[in-house]
């Protein structure tokens, strides 16, 4: 067997040929026959292969977009198991939404609220009189308060169609669909409270002439009832919602940001314990708080928060929000749902409509939020909110590192054994959400492997399922980068 070197522009190749001899009297004559490769596809490799086989099949195989390969074992996932085939009846598609009384400090800071709250099997808690409970001063967050601190402060407004929180209809009015746009511009905080007041002082004026005209009217039962159909967009009101406004500034809104303090180790904005308190940047909205300011029918369209991290929502009134919440197992068929009708899951704005839900046998938590009442989204839950008042809201993500109580309470460890670990479920569900996050090309607000390297350099981990988890995606990241480099 000879080899020779083919000449060729480019990398130097090379044309395997055979010789072979023939008989010619009394000469040794040799035909030159090229040397046909025996073919192998990758799909046929199996672990018997050599190495040489593996590069002779993978050598003219074309690689569509950059490198990616998931570095999560399915092996080590902590999801809880749900059982999808049961045919739910009606009544358990609207199941009803944990919700805990606080009575007093001490609740608060109990480690039974910190475990119920983050186990993986409740995708929503409501937490009633937690303000009441911890004497917050939600006056801070008070519109009026909020002028007066800083009333050129620049606030995000989104122009929207008021319609009834379970209803989201097309702008002609005769059929219900999923994608709900809105109109994006800027304001000051100051303007923003001025369209607040006197959306609140319209309705008032529009209260007294309706209760004038029904005064007026004859007494009759012959009347004709009124429509079920369709609304008529003629008479939808356009309303604005101011979003997304900053409170990071810790000068500015100290009084605001130091009464935040008075919260729970691991509902605060930042703790050891607050996985993006370990980012090493500010990420707006989700490391620092933000503010909301509402008026009925204020729309936060269904999404699911950025990687995937647990939030923390205060209504502060004085009107109320109704929320609808779907566990995270649920995302997929709800983004299905999104692409069906156009709109796309991760980045575009979208309203549920609930019939479709309950059709795929997918479970509902509906419930209302009052003023004081903190709402913990879990990691993953998908979820939607309408003002059904006037009031401001505030919120923010975290992210538990452990599911132990703070120093003193362990004693009580003995009643949470039942519980699931809550921290590898949000670790798990963060890395999924980022890996998802480049197969769509979608720039992921936290930067997981960054934090992975982070909080395995500065955080002594006590959740088993979560030490083994960063362990394993730091070690594959070591093991993946000549790969890139290359």
């Amino acid at each position: 067997m000879l080899k020779l070197r083919s000449l060729s522009e480019g990398p130097p190749k090379e044309l395997k040929i055979r010789l072979i001899k023939v008989p010619s009297g009394d000469k040794e004559t040799f035909i030159a026959s090229e040397v046909e490769e025996r073919r192998l596809r990758m799909a046929d490799l199996t672990i018997s292969h050599c190495a040489a086989d593996v590069m002779r099949a993978s050598k003219n195989a074309k690689v569509k977009g950059k490198f990616r390969e998931s570095l999560l074992s399915p092996a080590q996932s902590v999801k809880p198991k749900i059982n999808t085939e049961e045919k739910l009846p009606r009544e358990k598609l609207n199941p009803p939404t944990p919700s805990i009384y606080l009575e007093s400090k001490r609740d608060a800071f109990s480690p039974v609220l910190l475990q119920f709250c983050t186990d993986p099997r409740n995708p929503i808690t409501v937490i009633r009189g937690l303000a009441g409970s911890l004497r917050l001063n939600l006056g801070l967050f008070s519109t009026k308060t909020l002028v007066e601190a800083s009333g050129e402060h620049t606030v995000e407004v989104r122009t929207q169609v008021q319609q009834p929180s379970d209803e989201n209809w097309d702008l002609t009015g005769t059929r219900q669909i999923w994608p709900c746009e809105s109109s994006r511009s800027h304001t000051t905080i100051a303007k923003y409270a001025q369209y607040q007041a006197s959306s609140f002082q319209e309705s008032l004026q529009e209260e007294k002439e309706s209760e004038d005209e029904e005064s007026e009217e004859p007494d009759s039962t012959t009347g004709t009832p009124p429509s079920s159909s369709a609304p008529d967009p003629k008479n939808h009101h356009i309303i604005k919602f101011g979003t997304n406004i900053d409170l990071s500034d810790a000068k500015r809104w100290k009084p605001q940001l130091q009464e935040l303090l008075k919260l729970p180790a691991f509902m605060r904005v930042t703790s050891t314990g607050n996985m993006l308190s370990h980012v090493g940047h500010t990420i707006l909205g989700m490391n620092t708080v933000q503010l909301y300011m509402k008026v009925p029918g204020s729309r936060t369209p269904g999404h699911q928060e950025n990687n995937n991290f647990c939030s923390v929502n205060i209504n502060i009134g004085p009107g109320d929000c109704e929320w609808f919440a779907v566990h995270e197992h649920y995302w997929e068929t709800i983004s299905a749902f999104c692409d069906r009708h156009g709109v796309d899951y991760l980045t575009g704005s979208w309203w549920p409509i609930l019939d479709d839900l309950y059709a795929s046998n997918i479970p509902v938590y509906r419930f209302v939020q009052r003023p004081g009442d903190l709402v913990w989204i879990n990691a993953g839950t998908v979820h939607w909110v309408q003002a059904t008042g006037w009031c401001n809201n505030i919120a923010w993500n975290v992210g538990p590192l452990t599911g132990l109580p703070e120093e003193g309470a362990r004693g009580c460890l003995k009643i949470l054994s039942d519980f699931l670990w809550p921290a590898a479920y949000q670790y798990q569900l963060a890395l999924e959400r980022y890996e998802w996050n480049e197969v769509k090309n979608v720039k992921s607000i936290v930067p997981m492997i960054h934090v992975s390297w982070n909080v395995a350099r500065t955080v002594k981990i006590s959740d088993p399922d979560l030490f083994k988890m960063i362990k394993s995606y730091c070690a594959e990241e070591v093991d993946k980068t000549p790969i890139l480099i290359s």
